[in-house]
């Protein structure tokens, strides 16, 4: 009881600034590898480290004992190997947050797509759900997508609908794999892209939406999904899906996905400060 009191007088504002911000990275830490095959690794990782910590400290065991002193420490270096795939999607995410608020710092993002390739986009899913061909089609965003383009067939065709329709026929070589679509220009079709990551069986979902899934997962691109069972629509962002959509849905969706592009850029904030700072003084005048 004394140590504890001895304990929170000696406790201030940093520290419990400090307490928070350690619960808060443990916290984020834990909400990345939700849902992944992450969270069974780590589950059995401190199984196994609590085990042999308690067995260690409670029985002589010397040879334990010295085996886990020098394993924690080999451990810390192993786990930037074992969630590899989570660690490397928090960067991602990370570095489109900075990109976002200080843009000026990093390279411009590609040009997006615009009203017409949506609306290209969208009459094309929706004479495919019509037909029940199914049909994958990734827009890219500010991640480039190069790794997988390379995987399918070159094509860099200007989007329509009779193009989309064409490429996502069944009597066609491209209808298996994903159409990419970059600067609004189909740049590539029949790529391979990874699966998902996470715990959802194959009986839940095909492995189109598995593939949206994936690639969300792994970048920032926007991808349509056509069931070929179903003829029903979905679109998957960040490691989402939203299923069920009809055209107006799917197009309202995808509007928001991509926003009219404004890029920020040092020219740009220069030259609104010189007009600030001119106004200020022509006032004075």
């Amino acid at each position: 009881m004394v140590e504890i009191t001895w304990y929170f007088e000696r406790l201030d504002w940093w520290s419990v600034l400090d307490i928070l911000l350690v619960a808060l990275t443990f916290y984020w830490l834990l909400h990345l590898i939700r849902g992944t095959q992450g969270i069974q690794l780590l589950r059995g990782a401190v199984i196994l480290v609590v085990v042999m910590v308690l067995t260690a400290s409670m029985l002589p065991f010397r040879a334990l004992s010295w085996l886990v002193e020098k394993g924690l420490p080999a451990l810390l270096v192993a786990i930037p190997v074992i969630f590899q795939p989570e660690l490397r999607r928090a960067l991602e995410r990370l570095g489109r947050t900075v990109g976002n608020t200080g843009a000026y710092l990093t390279p411009l993002p590609r040009q997006w797509a615009n009203v017409d390739v949506i609306d290209r986009v969208c009459t094309a899913c929706v004479r495919l759900s019509e037909r029940h061909h199914g049909a994958l089609i990734v827009l890219e965003r500010s991640t480039g997508l190069e790794g997988y383009t390379e995987t399918g067939v070159q094509l860099d065709s200007r989007v329509t609908p009779e193009l989309l329709l064409t490429i996502f026929s069944p009597n066609t070589a491209l209808h298996d794999g994903a159409a990419m679509i970059r600067n609004g220009r189909v740049v590539a079709a029949a790529c391979v892209l990874p699966l998902a990551g996470g715990t959802m069986s194959d009986s839940q979902v095909g492995l189109r939406h598995r593939a949206a899934i994936g690639v969300t997962e792994q970048t920032d691109a926007v991808a349509v999904v056509v069931s070929e069972e179903t003829g029903s629509i979905s679109v998957a962002r960040n490691g989402r899906m939203i299923r069920r959509l009809d055209g107006r849905r799917l197009r309202k969706i995808l509007q928001a996905s991509y926003p009219a592009p404004r890029p920020p850029s040092l020219s740009r904030w220069v030259r609104n400060v010189r007009e600030r700072v001119e106004g200020v003084f022509s006032n004075r005048r």
